[in-house]
């Protein structure tokens, strides 16, 4: 079936769901709620308060299996408490140690040579405002509506959920017309020996009682690469260990700019490396084994901490999804434009999803849309095309659409023209910061007024420069608009405006001044 085929189906059949659910209303309901979610993260949160605001009944479920040290948080998902949030404060305070030795070279009376962060104050301060939003969402829920109940909810059928509302407590039983698994994922550990009793993941970091010490971040994904950038921001000495590729799925010359960058700022990589085993020495510490997968040599190494970041997976294993019906592919649910899995009343959203950008805005986008779709009459689905993100390393890395080798895979080399520059933010200038990484380009059609067709850029706030830049390549951004847009001077984001180089043309991309 084609794309269009699919999408006119989901419209169809999301508009048909609303319409009978609205008829459905206005009788005596045959479930005990009109919606049930099975999730209590970005995306089940989203999905539950827009549907409840619609008018549902709604009923969600969440509840988080305890680390295997031991570790465990509140309703908010990854993000609330073991992603987004923690991973953006963490960074945030090994920028500002960046930021007190460069206060020196600008004028201000600083006594730099002894200052380092204190892992205990800010590990609880960043716990203490995660229970804060865990609270506030507590009451969020509560004043919109939304039944919420601490427990690991089950299928028993395609329409019922069994859970046990404490331990020891007998099963209960709901019916729900609409079910939604927004349960998404948790960290993998790899099958080695002690990767389990003695490794930990991002699950457990951001409230680690202990200082990480020299820590072995063993994963080249983002999270891998975050984790190890703040934990050396804060003054700890993080290996990287690779088992192919930095950044696996990216632009491959922004990732390796961004790999040169960290190496720069002294965090080593391992590359082509597998862990074999981790032991516990007599002194605690711990011993890793490994292997370098290209020269076939055995190494070892003591680290601290050994903090896997070597994917995730969908947390499937205790929905009893086949008592619904529901299909799966590896450990995450197939699901049709619209959000709809094999079974038509049941869906997914978020992390849960196979194939779909795993990002907490995505989740809660498609989370509020499905619910539109079945309690309010809306059509609209969700857009997961040029979803744009960031890396929150010291030079942050942060794009939109595609990527390089995607656009020439896709369209051809003769059909691309690459935009592209070095630049030197003027904040970097007096504290003598290193501008050897700081580049961008845009990967554009070559005809016509060259569509562009994606964004790159690393440097400082990435995030924020990108974001704006996202809506205008959803909305058909050219290099004629662009290059006629005047920038805001002197900001980094203005250099998109003077992309004149290509890549073609082989003329040097390093600026030679800034204001001409």
């Amino acid at each position: 079936m084609s794309t269009i085929k699919i999408l006119r189906s989901s419209t169809h059949n999301a508009l048909r769901s609303s319409l009978g659910w609205c008829r459905h209303a206005a009788s005596r309901p045959r479930y005990d709620y009109d919606l049930v979610v099975l999730g209590g993260g970005s995306a089940g949160l989203a999905c539950a308060k827009e549907a409840a605001g619609c008018g549902a009944r709604v009923l969600c479920f969440d509840y988080v299996k305890p680390t295997p040290v031991g570790t465990k948080w509140g309703i908010g998902g990854t993000c609330v408490n073991v992603g987004c949030i923690p991973k953006k404060l963490m960074h945030q305070a090994s920028l500002l140690g960046e930021a007190v030795h460069e206060a020196v070279a600008y004028g201000w009376n600083v006594d730099d040579k002894n200052i380092r962060p204190d892992w205990g104050k800010l590990v609880r301060s960043v716990q203490n405002h995660i229970k804060s939003v865990n609270w506030v969402t507590r009451v969020d829920l509560r004043d919109k509506k939304v039944e919420y109940v601490n427990s690991m909810g089950s299928f028993r059928d395609s329409h019922t959920i069994e859970y046990v509302a404490m331990p020891g407590a007998e099963h209960r039983q709901v019916t729900s017309e609409y079910v939604v698994v927004a349960v998404g994922g948790r960290p993998r550990y790899p099958d080695i020996p002690g990767a389990v009793e003695l490794g930990i993941t991002s699950d457990d970091i951001f409230s680690y009682e202990r200082e990480p010490g020299r820590t072995l971040v063993v994963g080249a994904g983002y999270v891998g690469l975050e984790c190890a950038c703040f934990l050396k921001g804060l003054g700890y000495e993080p290996t990287v260990m690779v088992r192919s590729i930095v950044l696996r799925g990216f632009d491959r010359q922004m990732s390796d700019l961004l790999a040169a960058m960290m190496t720069e700022r002294g965090i080593p990589f391992l590359g082509t490396t597998i862990p074999k085993a981790v032991e516990r020495q007599a002194d605690g510490r711990l011993l890793v084994r490994y292997r370098n997968t290209t020269t076939q040599m055995d190494g070892s190494d003591v680290f601290d901490t050994v903090l896997w970041a070597i994917g995730r997976k969908g947390l499937i294993e205790d929905l009893n999804l086949e008592a619904a019906g529901v299909k799966t592919h590896d450990d995450k649910i197939v699901v049709d434009a619209a959000e709809a899995t094999s079974v038509p009343h049941i869906f997914a959203v978020g992390d849960i999803i196979y194939g779909r950008p795993e990002l907490t805005p995505v989740a809660i986008l498609s989370g509020r849309l499905l619910a539109r779709r079945l309690f309010a009459g809306s059509t609209q689905l969700m857009d997961y095309a040029d979803v744009a993100t960031t890396v929150f390393t010291p030079l942050e890395y942060s794009c939109v659409g595609m990527s390089e080798e995607t656009a020439i895979e896709l369209r051809g080399a003769d059909n691309i023209e690459v935009f592209h520059g070095y630049y030197k933010p003027t904040e970097f200038f007096i504290p003598q910061k290193s501008v050897r990484h700081c580049y961008l380009k845009a990967v554009a059609e070559v005809s016509g007024d060259q569509k562009i067709l994606g964004l790159h850029y690393i440097g400082p706030v990435a995030g924020e420069v990108i974001q704006g830049f996202a809506a205008a390549l959803k909305s058909g951004l050219t290099v004629k608009t662009l290059l006629n847009t005047v920038g805001i001077h002197p900001t980094t984001a203005e250099e998109f405006t003077r992309l004149s180089i290509t890549k073609r043309s082989g003329r040097d991309p390093t600026p030679a001044s800034c204001c001409s």
